[in-house]
This record gives structure tokens, C-alpha cells and sequence, in this order.
């Protein structure tokens, strides 16, 4: 990076050039992105060959995209824009304002216009908005040596010629052919000899995520996609299936801690939109929570007779919650990979009540002891005529219930919202232990009134 901003301060563009020439083009991007001058990463930028700019292009933040289109001109951007796969074309139109999309579908030539068209009318998360149009297709009448002599002429401008996907005249998806099976084959053999016509695919309206968990099922490195019409139509390839489930991931961890997504980076997003994004959940949340204290405020005289009850609440609502958590984490990363479905509801909840059982008398023992200790070293004090022996007993046998409920609840909510075409993340830690908080505290309660005498 110091050497590149040296470079040019210096104008010494030739050797910057050489520099940039050794370089992978992502980590082009990655030192470009530092920059914080726009003039010096628009003149680095510019010093890169046409196609290697395209490259690194795509691997530009949008807001770093955006920075070198306005200090460009409109034929610079053109260039980039027809050097790009489509794909990623399109991803680069879907961060951008209006202005620049404008500029962008005025600059870029016919062909490049109407296959970003084309493929921007798809659904944002469907394989349609995934997809490049550069494929590799054949013929099955086709010989391997017309193959190979196809595949040299057109091979620069394709995403990916790792598999041929083989056509009629239609266009319709009838196999698929390795270009490792085409290079250990005759000339003479014909391609409908050497493809496979049971071909792993996705129709244009599937889900990204859908598509992704095919990808890892099937363990291919790219994907031809369809219309409904079995026409094949674009390319899926790995590279854009890591962005997916890297999105996908993200987003399932800001829903696990009560927050809606955010697009950009952390950095380049506003206060105002942060805030946004987590005050409705917080206000959900903090509604609630008004029913954990309208339970307490029922149970008021309880606590005033024994005072010491009151210190035991936050520690058995946070184990609670953190056995709720535990639970639904478990349980949603399960349904994401596929291990467990809706129909598996029971199996769940037997296997998570023996473990409750486990955990919570581990649990209420260490409790019981910890209590007693407390109690004959002076932390804990009780008022005459009560036993500190039985109050150890209350909480503990609390903590085994509360453990339980809470693992009930961990485990089967997120099953549920599965089951009801919600996003199972809605049901983590934060909705979990809202929920459990209650539930402890009326089994708190309840066993507090039954084995405490005097109390009601």
C-alpha cells in the first residue's frame, strides 16, 4: 500500500503499472479499497489493463465502485462494464443509485444491455439474479474434436468451461459433458456418447438458498439454471454461491440477536440506519417483557414475607434463558443443514428432555451447595422460623423445572416457525429467553407457594 501510494505521488506510473501487473486482482481490490484519496485510486485504477480492470472491478466494494465510476469517463465505464461476466454486472447495478444505472445502461453496448436486463427482471434471491449467460454449450451431434475447437474459440469470454452443457435446437437442457471427459476422448466420438444426461440443475424462481444447499449436496462447481420451459438459460458458479452463504449467514446472525440486516459494510453504514434496524426489535422485545413483570408484581406479598426469594430471580432466569438459547441455537443449525425437519418434533423433544434432566440436576446441585456455603459464610441471611435448607431446595428444584421448560421451548419454537415458512432465527436467544423468563418465574413461584408454608 506504501509503496503503491508512493508510486503515485511520484508519477511513476510505468513502475506502479508493473506492480500492479504481479498482483491477484482481489488483492488489487483490497489494497485500492485503502485509498482514501478519490483522485490516486482512480488514477491507480486506470493504469490497469482492460480486462484485469473488469477483474478487480468486481471485486470492489459498492461504495469503491462507486467512487471510481464518478471519476471515469463513459467510455472507461463502458469498457469495464462489457468486460465483466453478466453476473456480476448485475450486482454491480443493484448497489448502485439510479444515476449511475443510468449511465451504466446508456455506456454499455447492445448485447451487454440487454443481457443485464434480462437478468435484473429476475426476483433479487432467486437463481435468476445469480446466474451469468457466458456458458459453455454443445451439441450432442457434435464430434469431441468440434467440441475442443468450440470451446478454443469462445473460451476467454466464458465464467466457467470446467462442464459443457449439452442442448438441442431448442435450447432444451438434455445433458452434461466434463471437459476432462471431452480432453480423454477420441475425435472421432461423438458428444452424446460422453455426456451425462442426469443432470443436476436449478429453474430460474428457485430460492439463492435452495440453490446453495444443491451446490453442497451434490458437491459441483457449477450449475446450469433453466426456465420453465427446460430451456437452458444461465450459469451458476461457486464463487457466487460463497456470496450466498455468506449473506445467508449473516443474515441468520442479526435475526439471532434481534436485529434486522443491514446491506453495506458496518463501517458504511449510518447511525440513523443501525438504529433503525434494531429499535423495532428492542421495543418488541420490551413489550414483552412487561408480562415477567407483571408476574412479580402478582407475587409481591410472596417475596415480602421471604425477602431472600428476590435474589435468586436474575440467576434463574438467565440460566433458564441460557438453556432456552442453547437449545434453539442447536436446533436452527440443524434445520439450516438439514439434519432435522419438522416431522423429526418428538425425537427432538425426548432427546432435549433427557438432556434438561442431565443438565438441570447437574445444575441444582451445584446450586444447593453454593446456597448452603453462602449461608454459613454470611452472604445470605433468612429471617426466623425459615430454613435456608428448604429455600435451597425451592430454587434448585426450580432450576430442573425451569431447565426443562426452557429446553421444551428452545427446541420446539423454531420447529414451528420452520414449519410455517418463517425464518427459524426469528426464534433465538432473544425471543427464547423473553419467553422462558416468564415461564421460570411461574414455576418459580408455584413451587415456591407449594413447599414454603405460609406463603398464600
Amino acid at each position: 500500500m506504501h509503496e503503491i501510494l508512493t508510486l503515485i505521488e511520484e508519477q511513476s506510473f510505468t513502475k506502479l503499472r508493473e506492480v500492479l501487473d504481479e498482483m491477484n486482482p482481489a488483492d488489487i481490490a483490497e489494497e485500492l479499497a485503502e485509498i482514501d484519496d478519490d483522485k490516486s485510486l482512480v488514477v491507480a485504477f486506470r493504469l490497469l489493463p482492460k480486462e484485469q480492470a473488469a477483474e478487480v472491478f468486481s471485486y470492489l466494494e459498492p461504495h469503491e465502485q462507486q467512487r471510481v465510476v464518478e471519476g471515469i469517463s463513459d467510455k472507461e465505464l463502458a469498457s469495464i462494464v462489457n468486460e465483466m461476466f453478466n453476473d456480476d454486472a448485475v450486482d454491480f447495478m443493484e448497489e448502485m443509485p439510479a444515476n449511475i444505472v443510468r449511465r451504466v445502461l446508456c455506456t454499455a453496448d447492445a448485447a451487454t444491455r440487454k443481457a443485464i436486463n434480462q437478468l435484473l427482471k429476475y426476483p433479487e434471491s432467486s437463481a435468476g439474479s445469480l446466474m451469468t449467460t457466458e456458458l459453455l454449450r454443445f451439441k450432442s451431434e457434435w464430434t469431441v474434436a468440434q467440441a475442443i475447437d468450440h470451446v478454443r474459440k469462445c473460451c476467454m469470454e466464458l465464467a466457467s468451461i470446467t462442464y459443457a452443457f449439452v442442448t438441442d435446437d431448442f435450447r432444451h437442457l438434455t445433458g452434461v459433458v466434463s471437459m476432462k471427459e471431452v480432453l480423454g476422448s477420441e475425435d472421432e466420438e461423438l458428444i452424446a456418447n460422453i455426456m451425462d444426461d442426469d443432470v443436476i440443475f436449478a429453474y430460474t424462481l428457485d430460492d439463492q438458498a435452495d440453490v446453495a444447499e444443491r451446490f453442497k449436496k451434490y458437491d459441483v462447481v457449477s450449475m446450469p439454471v433453466v426456465d420453465g420451459e427446460s430451456r437452458l438459460v444461465g450459469l451458476i458458479t461457486i464463487d457466487d454461491v460463497v456470496d450466498v452463504i455468506e449473506d445467508e449467514n449473516t443474515e441468520d446472525i442479526y435475526k439471532m440477536a434481534a436485529m434486522a440486516p443491514i446491506e453495506d459494510s458496518y463501517i458504511e453504514t449510518s447511525v440513523f440506519q443501525i438504529a433503525r434496524k434494531r429499535v423495532v426489535w428492542l421495543l418488541v422485545l420490551m413489550i414483552s417483557a412487561t408480562f415477567t413483570g407483571m408476574i412479580i408484581t402478582r407475587f409481591e406479598n410472596v417475596l415480602a414475607k421471604v425477602a431472600i426469594l428476590t435474589s435468586f430471580i436474575p440467576m434463574l432466569m438467565d440460566t433458564s434463558g441460557n438453556s432456552g438459547s442453547q437449545a434453539s441455537v442447536s436446533i436452527i443449525r440443524s434445520l439450516v443443514l438439514g439434519e432435522v425437519q419438522f416431522r423429526d418434533i418428538f425425537k427432538v423433544i425426548w432427546k432435549e428432555f433427557r438432556v434438561s434432566i442431565l443438565v438441570g440436576t447437574a445444575v441444582a446441585a451445584a446450586n444447593y451447595l453454593r446456597i448452603l456455603i453462602c449461608y454459613w459464610i454470611g452472604i445470605y441471611t433468612v429471617d426466623p422460623g425459615q430454613s435456608i435448607y428448604l429455600i435451597g431446595a425451592v430454587v434448585s428444584l426450580t432450576l430442573v423445572a425451569a431447565i426443562i421448560c426452557a429446553k421444551f421451548v428452545g427446541c420446539t419454537l423454531p420447529l414451528l416457525a420452520d414449519k410455517c415458512k418463517l425464518d427459524p432465527a426469528l426464534m433465538a436467544s432473544p425471543m427464547i429467553t423473553t419467553i422462558v423468563d416468564a415461564v421460570s418465574l411461574l414455576v418459580y413461584f408455584a413451587i415456591a407457594s407449594a413447599m414454603l408454608p405460609g406463603l398464600f
